[in-house]
């Protein structure tokens, strides 16, 4: 599987028989990111109005578009799935903050998917602490694609509270303040990096890698993987 970050919560995946997977992708003139070049088969967004997480139409190549709160709402209990090119998506309902700063709160929804054997979760735009049935669908992930904390999205003790619990092999950060992110009102990634050991924390030094299930660590570890630039 290869996994490339195109900024905020971003990521364009390949499975090893072609299948792309374009993540949550954001409004470029916006959020200061590229625009994403690549096509894709699935593009799956945590909501469709915010324009930092849902620009599916700007993805190449007619890709099926999954919303994961609309999947979540169809489920029940606030838990859904639904599948496309072969593709088994699971999502589930959040909220953005609570005690948001800026305008009312909306919801979004929570995803995983598994590619190349390897289990995947998004955090989608999460801003409050996880509820138990969120953790639980989370639990034993492979690779979590993690918010990095502060407000508007779920705060830094909170996270790491929820990432202990669910104890992922990987954990691949995103929606952290670059030199390239246009708005200010989010951290850079050296506050979440200050929640682990220096000794668990592996530089990419690139916009991508190269994952297999085989080479997944036993123990948690954090991968950081520079943003398309």
């Amino acid at each position: 599987m290869k996994i490339k970050w195109y900024g905020q919560a971003c990521f364009l995946i390949e499975s090893s028989s072609g299948l792309r997977i374009v993540t949550d992708p954001y409004t470029p003139e916006t959020a200061g990111y590229k625009y994403v070049t690549e096509s894709a088969h699935v593009v799956i967004t945590s909501s469709d109005n915010d324009k930092f997480h849902c620009r599916a139409d700007l993805i190449s190549g007619n890709p099926d578009v999954v919303n994961a709160l609309t999947v979540a709402q169809a489920g029940t209990d606030g838990v859904g799935s639904r599948t496309v090119h072969g593709l088994e998506v699971h999502a589930i309902e959040a909220m953005e903050a609570l005690n948001h700063r800026f305008h009312d709160p909306d919801q979004n929804g929570m995803y995983k998917f598994t590619v190349d054997g390897i289990s995947v979760g998004h955090m989608g735009d999460v801003g409050n602490a996880m509820s138990e049935k969120q953790t639980a669908f989370f639990k034993d992930i492979d690779v979590m694609l993690a918010l990095t904390g502060g407000h508007p999205t779920i705060e830094l003790d909170a996270l790491k509270t929820f990432l202990d619990a669910i104890q992922p092999k990987l954990i691949i950060p995103m929606h952290f303040r670059t030199l390239s992110y246009k708005p200010r009102n989010i951290f850079w990634i050296q506050n979440f990096l200050d929640l682990y050991d220096d000794k668990q924390v592996d530089l990419a030094c690139s916009c991508e890698a190269t994952l297999t299930k085989a080479q997944l660590p036993s123990g948690t570890r954090v991968l950081v993987i520079d943003n398309v630039s």
